[in-house]
């Protein structure tokens, strides 16, 4: 496939695949979050440090009661959500708590209101996308693939995990060079 049938077909395939996540039924969607849930509290029970993850959009799974719990279990924890600081770049990380007073953020994201700053030891990423070699389909902003990247130096390395529906499954994205693979996937 040529460079600009690719870019095509990522973005009919991602206009896809966001369809059918938010075409669920309640009870296929309630059945697929009780597993996603139970898969991401496991994942979650031996990780300590400061986990970044998504506030939901556009039929994602949610995640932020199971953030929840896992933030009471240790006063240690951190939690923090992304925000787009500039065009074509690395996300930044602002601190959430579930009291945290939210706001409009750029692309339809809410985001913390308090500009505190920190820098994730464990990544939850959400999938339209993802194929068996480990990459993901998203947006098409190249945000989180920008962020994995400019993190891969941190000690200890970043941890990055895939959450999402199983019908995003692919035999390939077709990954392009600048796609970073991810450490492990939750789907259901």
């Amino acid at each position: 496939m040529m460079q600009d049938e690719i870019k095509a077909w990522r973005k009919e395939m991602r206009t896809r695949l966001i369809a059918q996540r938010c075409a669920l039924t309640p009870v296929d969607r309630a059945q697929r979050d009780t597993f996603l849930a139970s898969a991401l509290r496991a994942q979650l029970a031996g990780l300590e440090g400061t986990l970044a993850f998504y506030w939901p959009m556009r039929g994602e799974f949610d995640a932020r009661p199971i953030v929840t719990d896992w933030l009471r279990q240790n006063a240690q924890r951190r939690a923090a959500l992304p925000i787009v600081l500039e065009k074509a770049a690395p996300l930044g990380f602002r601190a959430w708590t579930p009291e945290e007073l939210m706001v409009a953020g750029i692309f339809g994201t809410t985001v913390p209101r308090d500009d505190v700053r920190l820098v994730p030891t464990a990544l939850l990423i959400p999938l339209v996308g993802f194929d068996e070699q480990g990459y993901r389909l998203g947006y098409g902003g190249g945000f989180y693939d920008r962020t994995v990247a400019a993190l891969a130096s941190l000690s200890p390395r970043l941890v990055t995990i895939g959450i999402g529906y199983e019908l995003g499954r692919l035999p390939t994205i077709h990954p392009q060079p600048y796609d970073c693979k991810l450490d492990h996937f939750l789907t259901a």
